[in-house]
């Protein structure tokens, strides 16, 4: 039997839209081929998109430098490269699993209603499937060409964001991106074991930088999006707490996490250039904080507070501050 499932483009009025069959589950949105289908473009674009590739950046952003910091120098090549393909296939995994799990609240959500899944280009079955093999296969490599450790980490990763941040968290807690934010944490440790093949407080203490910089990160962004997340009773802070409320909590955050970005000085024994452009950074972001926190008592219109500048200000502290911890081993 044969679905037919009819796409909207939100950019149209409803009377104009045009009616576009999905045939057994997999279509996409009216591309180049006359009768609407998916090219093979459309759906290799599509898989890659399930996999959040902007969030994979981000996570090896924060593997390879500890690796750097680890080997004291530059660690092997081969090493960094089955990590990062272990790491890119795993993190993949999570997302994939995420984006069928979420896939009735991503149809209603602008942000998110243009990933493959809301629009039908792929169904749940396959998606599911593609998951499971990008899981399976990241565990194979990082055992094999890595060690079982970084292995075991990277599933614990994953686990930890699909079961209990997804399923358990998301949609219950306003704490939800606290807690599940540990699991964007473990890159660290993952990074650090596949060099040294052991744990030790250096790692834990990055672990610890990326778990409090996340509140801030992800709040910021949930303030620019807080009318979706209310539309499907997704309780984020910014829906449940004032915008000031929510700019005090960024704050406290910030200065915990700056805080903690300089205990790596001590513990590690780092060089000098780590904690100079750790402290220049924190100075940076805690001004950037408190001049949104100040906006926020004046204002509620997001026009005025501008969550996304604080936003794209934690992507580049974060990013910055591990190119800092990669930098410092091969300058002393």
């Amino acid at each position: 039997m044969r679905n037919s499932v009819t796409y909207v483009d939100p950019a149209v009025p409803a009377a104009e839209q045009p009616v576009t069959p999905v045939t057994d589950g997999v279509r996409a949105e009216p591309s180049g081929q006359p009768d609407g289908r998916a090219t093979a473009r459309d759906v290799v674009m599509a898989y890659v998109g399930l996999t959040k590739p902007r969030v994979i950046e981000l996570l090896l952003l924060t593997t390879v430098p500890v690796m750097f910091f680890a080997a004291k120098g530059v660690p092997d090549l081969w090493l960094v490269v089955a990590t990062v393909i272990g790491g890119t296939l795993s993190a993949g995994s999570a997302s994939v699993f995420n984006c069928v799990y979420d896939r009735d609240i991503d149809e209603q959500m602008r942000r998110t209603r243009r990933r493959a899944l809301p629009r039908h280009i792929v169904t749940p079955g396959a998606a599911l499937v593609f998951g499971t093999v990008l899981g399976v296969v990241s565990t194979v490599v990082l055992w094999a060409w890595v060690n079982p450790l970084s292995a075991v980490l990277s599933v614990s990763a994953n686990a930890f964001y699909v079961f209990v941040y997804t399923m358990l968290l998301k949609r219950r807690t306003t704490q939800n991106i606290v807690w599940g934010g540990i699991a964007g944490c473990f890159p660290a440790l993952i990074g650090w074991t596949a060099v040294t093949n052991e744990l030790s407080w250096v790692p834990i203490v990055l672990f610890a930088v990326v778990f409090f910089w996340t509140p801030p990160h992800t709040w910021a962004l949930a303030l620019r999006y807080r009318e979706d997340y209310a539309q499907v009773d997704v309780p984020m802070l910014p829906v449940v707490k004032s915008a000031h409320n929510v700019a005090v909590q960024i704050v406290l955050y910030s200065w915990v996490m700056v805080a903690t970005s300089l205990l790596l000085w001590p513990v590690a024994g780092t060089g000098p250039v780590y904690p100079i452009v750790a402290v220049a950074l924190g100075a940076v972001f805690l001004v950037q904080a408190h001049q949104m926190e100040r906006r926020a008592a004046r204002s509620d219109d997001l026009s005025v507070i501008r969550p996304m500048h604080l936003f794209h200000s934690s992507n580049l502290y974060l990013s910055l501050l591990f190119v800092a911890v990669a930098i410092d081993p091969l300058l002393r």
